[in-house]
């Protein structure tokens, strides 16, 4: 599958890894927090790394995820 350096337009665009692993409504917090990333750090000063923009928005979508799922063996749980 080809790599997306833009924002997702529905679930279905996701990653493998994350349709793959997280309930719809998780998939659904992933999409929401990595797009309004994506816009928030266009801007490469805005970034507390050198990461990409496509990394920061990533590691933001998994941080929203975080907050209302737990992994618990191979399964994400709501908190």
């Amino acid at each position: 599958m080809m790599r997306r350096y833009m924002p997702y337009n529905k679930v279905s665009d996701l990653p493998d890894k994350v349709r793959n692993n997280l309930p719809d409504h998780a998939q659904k917090i992933y999409l929401e927090a990595f797009n309004h990333a994506w816009t928030e750090y266009k801007d490469p000063a805005k970034r507390a790394t050198k990461e990409s923009r496509e990394e920061t928005a990533h590691k933001v979508a998994w941080a929203a995820v975080k907050k209302s799922y737990v992994k618990v063996g191979d399964t994400w749980k709501p908190r």
